[in-house]
């Protein structure tokens, strides 16, 4: 692969289309950047869970907060490879734009994932793995019933993104070819899925293909369409990680499941006793000078995420060649040298036994299975009968841009999943009670 044939202006759904801007407009990347902001999909995620409930008095992150920190380091770090890759051919005048089109697909790296943190992608699988839904499994091909058991919020990601949903134009939200390809993590479909992750649905696998083939990303061998990754992605994900990890570890101070002391150690701990001596002097001297424990935090923080973006560069160009050969296995952060290494990998151990094992996550990831569990199965069942009283007055509840006119049993279930996914954790709670009759309109 090679960067004149991955950064590409062309958008999907209108491919015949020319621009006519002049030089003072917005590059087609900033066009981009600019749907993904103004979008409702993007304005739904500020309710939905990252990983904690949202407390009353104290601002934890939400999806959206999230999305936002990923694409501020995903521009830094778009910017710094941009930067090293213009002095080596400088004729491209796309390079300059990386940083735009790695911020852009942070925005929309978790539009596509369902309410209630975490566990929503396993909720919805859990329904067809060992709920109602597992009767659809012998009227589905392979393909189809791998997208619901193993319902993966990156690839509906692409599918919010490119999918013409009824009265929408052709294309979704017609973005470059660039930007959706830096969207997909895992460029394969469904069956090959480990666990969890693919990149596209079967729906979506023919635009994908067309995308990938315009920007002449590797295609690998095989029964089912796998690709390698366009090279953006790895920027994308190793933004993600940093900003997953790194900042679970502030929420967790500010709602104190984690002591500042803790806190401390666990943030200076990316910082190597001995090569790093002045930056710790450095830092030592500015926690003297601030004494709110929640600035310090922040500035702990700061530092460690900055020391990060410099490390995953490095690691990047060192690995370039491998990467545009399709051979890198692995992400960006897993090549850390050995003390951010050692230092990420307390991190998670302790993110996984103090933060995302307690009680307030695990309440809150509860009450989704049951939630969207209830939800999937009232609009399918719906779906499936609509000639049914009943039915019909929970299908006028589906909003049109979700119906589908089709007598397939995948796009009919996909249509709900389309509904269900896109709730805000607000709204999936308000219509399950109104549903099971726990509340009613009008009445406190």
């Amino acid at each position: 692969m090679n960067w004149n044939t991955l950064l590409s202006a062309k958008r999907l759904g209108m491919e015949d289309w020319t621009s006519s801007s002049n030089a003072e407009d917005r590059s087609q990347f900033q066009r981009d950047y600019d749907r993904i902001i103004f979008s409702s999909p993007f304005r739904r995620m500020q309710n939905k869970t990252q990983v904690f409930p949202l407390p009353e008095h104290i601002f934890v992150h939400n999806r959206l907060t999230h999305s936002l920190e990923v694409a501020s380091v995903g521009r830094s770090l778009g910017n710094m490879l941009a930067e090293k890759l213009v002095k080596e051919n400088p004729e491209n005048k796309l390079l300059t734009e990386i940083g735009t089109i790695v911020s852009t697909a942070c925005l929309a790296h978790d539009l596509g994932n369902p309410p209630f943190g975490h566990s929503g992608e396993a909720a919805i699988s859990n329904f067809f793995t060992k709920g109602a839904g597992k009767e659809f499994e012998n009227k589905l091909t392979t393909g189809e019933w791998k997208d619901f058991t193993h319902f993966d919020g990156n690839a509906n990601a692409l599918r919010i993104l490119s999918h013409q949903f009824t009265g929408k134009r052709p294309g979704g939200f017609a973005l470059t070819y660039s930007t959706l390809s830096s969207i997909v993590k895992y460029p394969f479909e469904s069956v090959l899925a480990k666990k969890q992750k693919f990149g596209f649905f079967q729906s979506e696998k023919e635009d994908y293909s067309r995308i990938a083939s315009e920007l002449q990303i590797d295609k690998k061998d095989g029964e089912y369409i796998s690709f390698v990754r366009h090279p953006l992605v790895y920027l994308v994900e190793a933004a993600d990680d940093i900003c997953y990890q790194i900042m679970d570890l502030e929420d967790a101070f500010k709602l104190g499941i984690l002591s500042y002391e803790t806190t401390k150690e666990l943030y200076l701990g990316f910082y190597n006793t001995k090569t790093d001596k002045k930056q710790i002097a450095n830092i030592e001297s500015t926690l003297k000078r601030v004494t709110d424990q929640n600035e310090q935090v922040s500035y702990l923080r700061a530092g460690v995420i900055g020391k990060l973006i410099y490390e995953c560069i490095r690691i990047f160009t060192e690995n370039q060649n491998r990467i545009l050969e399709g051979s890198f296995e692995g992400s960006l952060t897993d090549g850390f040298q050995t003390t951010q290494a050692e230092a990420m990998e307390r991190v998670k151990s302790i993110s996984f036994k103090k933060v995302y094992g307690h009680r307030s996550v695990v309440e809150i990831e509860i009450a989704g299975y049951k939630i969207i569990g209830t939800l999937l199965k009232e609009f399918v069942d719906a779906v499936m009968n609509p000639q049914d009283m009943y039915s019909k007055k929970i299908l006028s509840i589906l909003p049109e841009q979700y119906k589908s006119e089709s007598e397939d049993y995948y796009p009919k279930i996909q249509s709900v999943v389309d509904f269900v996914s896109g709730m805000t954790d607000v709204f999936a709670l308000d219509l399950y009670r109104k549903i099971k009759g726990i509340s009613l309109p009008g009445v406190v």
